[in-house]
């Protein structure tokens, strides 16, 4: 190969930023600010902020869901999405000791919790509490030894009865979250908790920037949703898509990073952070649109990778794909390590490379295409 062919090559393979200094403020912020399942509201707001200087409209429906449209007169509607809440815990038992049991509310996961330092959500706002556990020294030895579950999980606010955290404003039903904040690693991830999937938030916002900054006329109305509930059931996607009623839906979530210790590659398939985007294949997405994706990937030079989910997708992919009669939809995924936990951790270029294949994709999507495969 010519010295010239080979410096070509360079050029092609390398990497194009897209996130800026401004845009990483506003990550950093929308990281930090919880927004827990039935409370996202707090992050809803922070999302239009950001993104209003990009959009033509917004509305945001009665349960939180947000929306920013672009062209809002164009018959033709493509959807692009991803969800904005957070798992996380309600407090369910009070006892006479002022000792708090809670409740999942998502996905939460219990063995992580013990030492945790959380925030409880009050009317009086946020009280400060930990997730407490037996010392070592005190714990039964060998194989007897208790681990952490939902039944014996507990936070400690500093109470010595059950008045005294009522007086603090803590009542049944208080969501608690974690206080764990946004941090990168080694100049090449970006780590907190909730980047499941406030960094799809994220990434959408900044596909608006990119089509206002570039000027580019789409010849189709564009709706930017940022969905809640997601963790619960996707069911702030199914509220939204029947108000929208879209005709093609991009969706992003995130997925696992399959490299780290104790994942089975057989059984969860072999994915990287830092090795780009995720195409998916499963019945809800449509095979076309999926095309679509591919294309503008090699086109671009975008690198991304395959996974395959089997009968569903467990994202909001599922809930834009049956509704409405059926909506052509496909989902792209990025790669995470540490799902659920308060160490989630994305590599700056999947997430730079997301926000481009999303941009590229839009731009190769016609107003009025007819995704059926039998004409």
């Amino acid at each position: 190969m010519s010295k010239k062919k080979t410096s070509e090559k360079k050029i092609e393979n390398q990497h194009v930023a897209v996130v800026n200094d401004k845009s990483l403020v506003f990550f950093e912020k929308y990281i930090n600010n919880p927004s827990p399942i039935g409370l996202e509201w707090r992050g809803q707001e922070i999302w239009l902020e950001y993104i209003k200087p990009y959009i033509d409209d917004y509305y945001v429906d009665n349960y939180g869901t947000a929306v920013g449209v672009i062209n809002p007169k164009a018959e033709y509607k493509v959807v692009i999405e991803a969800h904005a809440d957070e798992i996380s815990w309600f407090v369910n038992y009070i006892t006479n000791d002022g000792i708090i049991y809670v409740i999942r509310h998502g996905g939460s996961d219990y063995q992580i919790a013990p030492s945790k330092r959380v925030d409880i959500h009050t009317e009086k706002g946020i009280i400060k509490a930990v997730f407490g556990w037996p010392a070592i020294h005190t714990r039964v030895k060998g194989d007897k030894e208790e681990v952490p579950s939902v039944k014996n999980i507990f936070l400690d606010c500093g109470c010595s009865s059950k008045e005294e955290v009522e007086v603090l404003g803590i009542t049944v039903g208080c969501i608690v979250t974690y206080e764990d904040k946004f941090m990168i690693l080694n100049n090449q991830y970006y780590v907190g908790r909730a980047l499941d999937n406030r960094a799809g938030g994220f990434m959408i916002a900044e596909v608006a920037r990119l089509l206002k900054e570039k000027s580019i006329n789409l010849p189709y109305g564009l709706y930017i949703v940022n969905s809640v509930q997601e963790e619960i059931g996707l069911r702030g996607a199914e509220m939204i898509t029947h108000r929208i009623k879209p005709n093609v839906a991009i969706i992003t979530d995130v997925t696992h990073d399959t490299q780290t210790p104790m994942i089975n590659k057989i059984e969860h398939g072999d994915l990287a952070c830092g090795k780009g985007p995720v195409i998916s294949y499963a019945p809800a997405v449509q095979t076309k649109l999926n095309d679509i994706l591919i294309e503008s990937a090699k086109k671009s030079n975008i690198p991304f990778q395959r996974q395959a989910s089997s009968y569903r997708t467990g994202t909001d992919t599922d809930a834009f794909a049956y509704s409405n009669g059926g909506v052509p939809s496909a989902l792209i995924s990025l790669p995470l390590r540490y799902m659920h936990t308060t160490v989630e951790m994305i590599h700056k270029e999947d997430v730079d490379n997301v926000i481009r294949l999303i941009y590229e994709t839009l731009l190769n999507i016609k107003a009025g295409q007819d995704f059926r495969y039998i004409k």
